[in-house]
C-alpha cells in the first residue's frame, strides 16, 4: 500500500463514519459496467465542494488491492449489484489528487519537475510492490506499467482527482498544460493495462486544435452530466430525508443550495447542505477568496455584451443560451460572452436548464456570493440593477406609493428593451425581477396560496434565517397585479378575499403592505401620453427622464394611475 498506488480506504472511511452521510455507491454499478470497455474512460467535471473528492475516494476504496473495504460497502447500494464481488478489492489503483500535489512541491518548480517528481515516486511504489520487475533502460513509464501488467495479469485503475489543476493553477503556462495533456495520453490512450479511467476536475478536457489529446474520455460535465447525474450532489429526496429531525424544512434548503438543473434533476451543493445541518445555520458556505477571485475575473470585464447578459441573469429574466456555441474549456481564451457564461455554468455561479435552455443563478447563497463580488467592482450595469431592486423594496416597506412607482418606471426605462408588456404573466415576471432584492430577506411566493385557497399574485413572508445583518424591520408583504383595472381595485381585492390569511395561518404578527399595481395592456409610447393627458399641466413634474426602448418616460406622471399601498396590522 503506497500513497499513490493502491492507496488504503481511510478517507472513504471518514466518509463512511460520519454522523451525515449519503450513499453514492451506486455510482460503482456504473464504473464496473464500464471495465475493459469502450466506454472505460471516464471524465467528470462539477463545481467546487460538489463532491468529486468523495466519490474518487470511494472508487479508490472499492477498487484498491491495497486494503479489504468489504465492510465499508457490504450493505450499501452497490452490494445489491451482482458486479459487487467481481470488482471489490481486485485491482492495481493509481491515484492521485493533482491539486494537492502540486501545492506540495516547491513554487519553483515547472511542470515538468512536478511530473518528474510524481512519476519517479510512482515507480518506486510500483517497484516496491513489484521488485523482480526491472524496467528497461530506454522503457517509458507506459512501458514499464505494461510489463508489471505482463507479469501479474492484474489490470491498473487510473483515479485522477483534480486533474485540470495544471489550467486553474498555471493558467499562462500553454507549454507545460500541453506537456501535462501529453503525458497523460502517453500513459492512457490505447493500453491495454487500462481497465478504467476515472477523472474528476471542474473543467471539462482541454481541446487543442481540432482533435485532443484525450479524445477517448466520455465527459459528464454541468451542461451535460449524463447517466451518473444523481451521483454526484445530492438529490432532492436525499435531503429531504436529511432534513428529517433538523430544524431545517426542505424547502429551506432548495431555497439555499438547490437550483441546479443537471438533465432535468434537481441537485443541492452537498458541501453546504451538510454544513448548514451540522452547524445548524443557513449560510453561505461557498465563500472564500478563491471563490471571489474566480468569480470576479469573470464578471469584471464587458465582453460582446457580457453585462447585459449577467444583467438578465441577475434579474431572474430568461436567458437563452446556445451551449454548442464553441468553447475553449480553459480560463485564458475567452472570446465572447457566451464563453464567459459558460465558463461561469462550469464553476457553479451559473445553472444551465437543458429543457428550455436557460441560464440562471441557483439558489440563495450563490446569489450572495455574486451581489458581494459585483458590490466591490465599482459601478457597473449588474450593481446598478441591484441598487434599484434595493431601493425598490425599502420604497414599498415604507409604503410609499409615489417612490414605488418612480422606481418601476425607472426600472423599466433603464434596464429593459421592451415598449410594453404582452400579458399579466409577462408584466409578472418584470415585477419579480424588479424586487429581486427581496430574495435576500423574504421567502417570495408566486400564486401564493391561503388557507381558503385564495391565490395572491406575490407574497413576502420574512425569513429571519434569511435576512441580513442590519434589517430590523420586516413587514410581510402582498402584491396583487391588474390588466386594465385601477391599482385601487387591485388592492382593494387583496382585503375582499382575505390574503392577510396567509400570514395568519402560519402565525405572523405584525405588519402587512398591500400594493396594487396597474398592468396596462399597451406599449410604453401610448402609456406615456395617457399618463400625460391624466395629468393637470398645473401640477409640477419631476423633469427627469430615463431614455430607453425609444420611450422618453415621465415617471412621476404615471404615478395618477400605476400604484396603491396601504399598510395593515395583522
Amino acid at each position: 500500500m503506497g500513497d499513490y498506488l493502491n492507496p488504503g480506504n481511510e478517507k472513504f472511511h471518514n466518509y463512511v463514519n460520519d454522523d451525515i452521510y449519503v450513499d453514492k455507491t451506486g455510482l460503482i454499478a456504473y464504473t464496473n459496467d464500464r471495465i475493459s470497455k469502450s466506454g472505460k474512460f471516464m471524465c467528470v467535471t462539477r463545481p467546487r465542494r460538489f463532491g468529486k473528492s468523495y466519490a474518487a475516494d470511494m472508487l479508490t476504496a472499492y477498487y484498491s488491492r491495497g486494503c479489504d473495504s468489504r465492510a465499508m460497502f457490504d450493505g450499501r447500494e452497490i452490494s445489491k449489484s451482482p458486479s459487487y464481488e467481481t470488482h471489490l478489492n481486485k485491482y492495481n489503483v493509481i491515484y492521485v489528487d493533482f491539486s494537492s500535489y502540486i501545492k506540495s512541491c516547491p513554487r519553483t518548480f515547472s511542470v515538468t519537475d512536478i511530473l518528474d517528481r510524481f512519476f519517479a515516486k510512482l515507480t518506486s511504489e510500483i517497484r516496491d510492490e513489484n521488485p523482480d520487475i526491472v524496467p528497461g533502460e530506454n522503457d517509458s513509464f507506459s512501458d514499464f506499467l505494461a510489463a508489471v501488467h505482463k507479469k501479474t495479469d492484474i489490470p491498473f485503475i487510473f483515479v485522477i482527482d483534480e486533474w485540470d489543476a495544471f489550467f486553474r493553477n498555471r493558467k499562462d503556462d500553454v507549454a507545460g498544460q500541453k506537456e501535462f495533456m501529453d503525458s497523460l495520453e502517453a500513459i492512457l490512450k490505447g493500453k491495454p493495462y487500462v481497465a478504467l479511467a476515472y477523472m474528476t476536475g471542474i473543467l471539462p478536457i482541454k481541446k487543442y486544435c481540432t482533435g485532443s489529446a484525450l479524445n477517448m474520455f466520455d465527459e459528464f460535465t454541468m451542461l451535460r452530466p449524463g447517466p451518473i447525474k444523481e451521483y454526484i450532489g445530492f438529490t432532492e429526496k436525499e435531503v429531504e430525508n436529511l432534513c428529517a429531525g433538523s430544524k431545517f424544512t426542505a424547502k429551506d434548503m432548495k431555497d439555499w443550495y438547490d437550483g441546479y438543473s443537471l438533465g432535468g434533476l434537481e441537485i443541492y451543493n452537498p458541501n453546504s447542505v451538510v454544513c448548514a445541518l451540522r452547524y445548524g445555520e443557513l449560510s453561505n458556505y461557498w465563500s472564500g477568496t478563491e471563490a471571489y477571485e474566480d468569480l470576479l475575473s469573470y464578471i469584471k470585464v464587458n465582453v460582446d455584451g457580457l453585462h447585459a447578459a449577467l444583467r438578465a441573469i441577475f434579474a431572474n429574466e430568461k436567458y437563452v443560451l446556445d451551449v454548442q456555441t464553441t468553447f475553449p474549456n480553459d480560463l485564458v481564451n475567452l472570446k465572447y460572452k457566451e464563453d464567459y457564461i459558460i465558463a461561469l455554468i462550469h464553476l457553479g455561479y451559473l445553472s444551465y436548464n437543458s429543457e428550455d435552455k436557460t441560464v440562471t443563478i441557483p439558489n440563495h447563497e450563490v446569489r450572495i456570493q455574486f451581489e458581494d463580488t459585483v458590490s466591490k467592482m465599482g459601478p457597473s450595469v449588474v450593481t446598478t440593477y441591484y441598487e434599484y431592486t434595493q431601493k425598490l423594496l425599502d420604497a414599498t416597506l415604507s409604503a410609499c406609493a409615489e417612490d414605488v412607482a418612480c422606481l418601476i418606471g425607472k426600472i423599466f426605462a433603464k434596464f429593459t428593451r421592451r415598449t410594453g408588456y404582452e400579458n399579466e404573466d409577462d408584466f409578472g415576471n418584470f415585477i419579480y425581477s424588479s424586487y429581486i432584492a427581496a430574495e435576500d430577506y423574504y421567502d417570495v411566493v408566486r400564486e401564493a396560496s391561503t388557507r381558503w385557497l385564495k391565490r395572491a399574485d406575490y407574497l413576502f413572508y420574512p425569513n429571519l434565517m434569511k435576512a441580513r445583518a442590519g434589517r430590523t424591520y420586516l413587514p410581510g408583504v402582498i402584491i396583487e397585479l391588474k390588466n386594465n383595472k385601477s391599482a385601487e381595485e387591485a388592492a382593494d381585492q387583496i382585503e375582499e378575499k382575505g390574503y392577510d390569511d396567509y400570514f395568519e395561518y402560519r402565525g405572523y404578527h405584525g405588519d402587512v403592505i398591500h400594493v396594487g399595481l396597474d398592468f396596462k395592456k399597451m406599449a410604453a409610447e401610448k402609456r406615456l401620453k395617457l399618463a400625460k393627458e391624466s395629468s393637470s399641466e398645473k401640477e409640477p413634474h419631476d423633469k427627469t427622464c430615463f431614455y430607453g426602448n425609444d420611450a422618453r418616460l415621465d415617471t412621476r406622471a404615471e404615478i395618477v394611475h400605476f400604484c396603491e399601498i396601504r399598510k395593515y396590522r395583522i
